[in-house]
């Protein structure tokens, strides 16, 4: 690890962090409260994936969708209008609407070949972004002069990885750079997370094995065809299992580096309380 004792940790000049977990257990209240106190630099993965990555085949997305309406159409051919995704670190939501959920169209849903084709394109691109950290944590302090950075993951990061390789080129790659911190969280948590999704279900990213499986059973489950699944009713009946999929891998992927429960960041208010958090870790 970069930072193999506390006392390691509290000297250190530039202190790079790499926080993974599941999305909704506080990596990104991590990553703005850092930001906050002005020694941080913020790289957000899913924004890099949003801008540099997916950017433009986003924005097309959405202009094919215009073009579908002859009031529009008009306007986009004769360069009136423009159509782009308004991304910033605190509305991603042009990220998970191109990425989109399998099933009936007359509901949203996407064919499976052309969902399954954009998860591929997501899966390069966040990979893509992951290898960007290094850049960008150098870039923080020549650049701006940032002292610290903080790399703050999607939650499919464990889906690209091999967590129980130990020379795993990514994992290697990502802990050369920066200190990995996995936000566990209890049953508790999972419950919450399980019922703020039913309740609002949004895109995921999947690992293509495992979505081929439970898309194969939905589909034999429900007795019904591609066409005839509501998107919605699909990634709520997966969402559950895709937290059971992804719990032993995040595990696998911690001794990377260190753990903190979601209850200790939540208690976070200030930079101090977080080199603490991290230093007694170390001590641990």
């Amino acid at each position: 690890m970069l930072y193999p004792s506390a006392d390691a940790w509290r000297a250190a000049p530039h202190k790079h962090v790499l926080v993974f977990g599941m999305s909704g257990l506080g990596k990104t209240h991590m990553a703005h409260l850092l930001r906050q106190s002005g020694g941080w630099f913020h790289y957000s993965i899913d924004y890099r994936i949003g801008t540099r990555y997916l950017g433009e085949t986003i924005a097309d997305n959405a202009k094919a969708e215009a073009m579908k309406v002859p009031f529009l159409r008009d306007l986009l051919l004769s360069d009136s209008i423009y159509i782009g995704s308004n991304i910033t670190f605190d509305n991603l939501s042009p990220v998970a609407t191109w990425l989109g959920k399998p099933g009936d169209a007359a509901k949203g849903g996407l064919p499976m070949a052309e969902y399954a084709s954009r998860q591929e394109a997501f899966k390069q691109a966040e990979i893509a972004a992951l290898r960007d950290t290094g850049h960008f944590a150098r870039r923080a302090q020549t650049l701006y002069g940032y002292p610290h950075f903080i790399c703050d993951t999607g939650g499919s990061i464990c889906e690209w990885v091999d967590p129980d390789d130990d020379n795993d080129p990514l994992m290697q790659t990502l802990s050369a750079e920066c200190l990995p911190v996995w936000i566990k969280g209890d049953d508790a948590h999972t419950q919450e997370l399980i019922r703020r999704f039913d309740k609002a279900p949004k895109p995921m990213a999947y690992q293509p094995e495992f979505l081929l499986r439970v898309w194969q059973e939905y589909l034999r489950e429900n007795n019904c065809q591609e066409d005839d699944v509501d998107p919605d009713a699909f990634i709520r009946w997966t969402y559950a299992q895709a937290l059971a999929h992804r719990q032993p891998r995040y595990e696998a992927m911690s001794r990377w580096g260190v753990t903190v429960t979601a209850d200790q960041v939540a208690g976070l208010k200030s930079e101090d309380d977080f080199n603490d958090l991290i230093a007694g870790t170390l001590s641990a």
